[in-house]
């Protein structure tokens, strides 16, 4: 099985979601062409089988002999051809059965070979045809017992009663209709596990796109403020040593920062299922984001507390604030910014302004950052607003519900392991390419950043 489990930890029965051998998804790759062993068994249990009903039914019947015992392995083994010629097959071990039937001999297991062959057909989408070959069945075997009985062996053998050709009618239709629920359930089986496949391609995206907004978090702020006192210490280097020590020591602990919270990322891809060695970040750690971007040359006033959040609100409204204050250092030519939080019933409103004026023409961050934003609250199902102040500068506006469930936190390690199994090294790949790709254009960005002076500290 796919190792699912029903509500309530229960293991998946097999009428609801088939057994593991019959998986209809590459049955032309998997599945052997010639079915030997059931083949085998059932053509063994034909031979023999009729050896009693033959004498059961000795008087009534003629014996067997050769050509009887060719037709009945002829019926048998011709199963070895019905998956790639089911047609042909159903047709031809109806035909055989009744040639058997029309030489006399006993009736017995021979029928057992025209179900298997039947059920095949059906499965295999050739309903019609193994319908038709049914109906040739029954009413072949009607003439033989009601007109051509006066030409055929036994001799002096009357004609059957219509009480028996009903019960081979009520065979024949049994025997189609089992095989049309059974092609019926597979095709069940078959949709299940196609939309079970793609709801965990779905669950693996969407934790791809967690990670990939994580990582562009991180080193998008971190590299900010790398960049920036990268710049103050080489214009200092020469004239005031002691500031630019400071901002290569500021360097490191950023740099040592982001390389632990990717390195808490990426043990996500690396060890599905195990917890994260460090919390969540969350608005609890809004002061250390203040005092990063003061070394980065950028006032922060922040108004209003944070309200208790669950988890995830609380690590998306820390990511908000964090990529609106880098877009802050990145592309305004303000060096003041405002975070106001306020609790409105159920709701957290986040707004982060700056005065501007923007210093490019992506003065409220490039692509990745607002949209990782808006997925984020949309993810909560909240509201991200952000564009350019009536009187100038720039304003993030958030909205997101306090009381949303930690789903994130629910399904992460289902998500971990559906990505760990089903995307494995490309999804670590792609990260990598999309957020190094992303970095690399957010210091080509910060590196263009005319505020870098050594008073702006």
């Amino acid at each position: 099985m796919d190792g699912q489990q029903e509500p309530g930890g229960r293991a998946p029965q097999w009428w609801r979601h088939g057994p593991a051998w019959w998986d209809r998804r590459g049955d032309e790759e998997r599945r052997p062409r010639w079915p030997w062993r059931s083949t085998v068994l059932v053509t063994a249990f034909v031979l023999f089988g009729s050896n009693f009903a033959a004498h059961a039914q000795a008087g009534e019947r003629d014996a067997l002999d050769p050509f009887a015992r060719v037709l009945l392995f002829m019926t048998g083994a011709a199963l070895l051809w019905r998956r790639r010629y089911p047609v042909a097959v159903v047709f031809g071990t109806a035909v055989t059965t009744l040639v058997y039937l029309g030489a006399g001999y006993p009736y017995g297991p021979v029928f057992v070979a025209v179900a298997v062959a039947c059920f095949s057909a059906v499965v295999a989408g050739h309903r019609k045809a193994a319908w038709a070959a049914m109906g040739t069945l029954w009413a072949g075997h009607a003439l033989l017992a009601h007109w051509l009985y006066r030409w055929l062996p036994p001799s002096g053998d009357e004609a059957a009663s219509w009480g028996q050709e009903l019960v081979i009618a009520t065979w024949v239709v049994a025997v189609a209709a089992l095989s049309e629920l059974a092609r019926a359930r597979r095709e069940q089986w078959a949709r299940e596990r196609a939309e079970r496949a793609q709801a965990a391609r779905r669950r693996a995206d969407e934790e791809r796109l967690r990670i990939a907004r994580e990582l562009h978090d991180v080193l998008a702020h971190s590299i900010s403020v790398i960049n920036v006192q990268a710049g103050v210490g080489l214009a200092l280097l020469d004239t005031d040593p002691e500031q630019a020590r400071s901002a290569l020591t500021t360097i490191k602990d950023q740099s040592k920062e982001a390389l632990g919270e990717v390195r808490q990322v990426l043990d996500t891809l690396r060890t599905p299922g195990d917890a994260p060695r460090a919390p969540a970040p969350g608005l609890d750690r809004l002061p250390e984001l203040v005092e990063q971007a003061a070394s980065a040359g950028l006032t922060v006033e922040v108004s209003g507390k944070p309200p208790r959040l669950s988890p995830g609100t609380d690590l998306a409204a820390f990511r908000i604030v964090q990529e609106a204050l880098t877009n802050v250092v990145r592309h305004s030519g303000s060096r003041h910014a405002r975070v106001r939080l306020e609790r409105d019933g159920r709701t957290l409103r986040l707004r982060v302004d700056d005065d501007g004026p923007a210093t490019g023409a992506e003065a409220g961050g490039s692509g990745n950052g607002l949209a990782g934003m808006r997925e984020r609250a949309a993810a909560l199902g909240g509201t991200i607003e952000a564009g350019p102040r009536p009187d100038g500068g720039f304003r993030v506006l958030a909205a997101l519900p306090t009381d949303v469930k930690d789903t994130a936190h629910a399904e992460g390690t289902d998500a971990r392991e559906d990505t760990a199994h089903a995307e494995g090294t490309d999804a670590r790949e792609d990260t990598a390419h999309a957020e190094g790709t992303d970095a690399r254009e957010d210091t080509a960005h910060m590196k263009h950043t005319p505020q870098v002076k050594g008073d702006d500290r």
